[in-house]
């Protein structure tokens, strides 16, 4: 099938010899190398043994790409790192280049790199997270449109996430809402109950803090996140009922709920709410 694949260690390359030995097929690979993160990839000094092997076995392997990976490349907090990052890859290339070892394409940026960091795009970039239309960080949305006279946000979200409400009940002043004592109502109020809790990546820590969309407006959570309900305050929604739409990310009407604010007040970044929206979360194509 064409397949391409990463090979960051000896293992890898072993197996992948003992692939084409028994099939004939080459395997398409790409090199990665360990630059300064310390996570996967071949240390410089370790890079000896890849080349015999290439170089006593040119038909095993087509040589598709070399790479790296940054290690924080959405803060500027890692700007001396990351670019001690790319001198190690630079300087990588060259040696094994030296050795007749070329791939057809280098790349190192993933979505924040190939914003924040345009020499490290080299022949290709690793786009991740900016293909759904989310930044990876604040830090690097400001540095797009920093220098940039009327600039807008260029991404499309692609996610919107959105229920129903359930139910609609009164409660009184004094009473307190939900479990334990996180919410006492300080006026007779009406609540609605929303089918979405922690169990569909909804976090605890919005308990009092989350916000929804309800019927055109910007509505609180109140008490604590359930494992498959949440309460909002909808006092100030005459006509709300069962049934309506109740946005958690996304747009509606004039308002919107970002990934990112939803983020800021749940301590996770952007890729950790997004991969953590489970499979049973009914999936619609617009």
């Amino acid at each position: 099938h064409n397949i391409e694949f990463f090979v960051s260690d000896m293992e890898r390359v072993k197996k992948a010899l003992a692939l084409w030995v028994e099939t004939g097929q080459k395997a398409n690979i790409h090199i990665e190398v360990e630059t300064g993160m310390n996570r996967t990839g071949f240390r410089p000094k370790d890079l000896n043994e890849l080349v015999e092997v290439i170089e006593k076995n040119p038909e095993a392997f087509e040589l598709k790409g070399i790479c790296t990976h940054y290690a924080g490349a959405e803060s500027i907090a890692n700007y001396v790192r990351i670019h001690n990052q790319l001198e190690e890859f630079i300087e990588t290339c060259a040696w094994l280049n030296e050795q007749g070892i070329n791939p057809r394409l280098k790349h190192t940026a993933c979505s924040a790199a190939a914003i924040t960091y345009p020499e490290t795009r080299m022949d290709m970039v690793r786009i991740g997270i900016l293909q759904y239309g989310f930044w990876p960080s604040r830090e690097t949305f400001i540095h797009y449109i920093h220098g940039r006279k009327h600039a807008k946000d260029p991404l499309g979200r692609v996610i919107r996430w959105k229920t129903e409400v359930m139910a609609v009940k009164k409660v009184n002043q004094g009473e307190f809402i939900g479990y334990g004592h996180n919410f006492q109502a300080y006026h007779n109020m009406k609540i609605a109950v929303i089918p979405v809790g922690y169990s569909d990546g909804y976090s605890r820590a919005l308990s009092n803090q989350g916000k929804v969309l309800i019927n055109n407006e910007r509505i609180s959570i109140i008490g604590m996140v359930n494992m498959n309900m949440i309460l909002a305050n909808v006092s100030k929604l005459p006509d709300v009922k069962p049934g309506d739409e109740v946005v958690i990310i996304g747009r509606q009407g004039n308002h919107q709920l970002s990934v990112a604010s939803f983020g800021e007040l749940s301590k996770q970044v952007n890729y950790e709410l997004l991969t953590r929206l489970p499979q049973h979360i009914k999936r619609i194509k617009n």
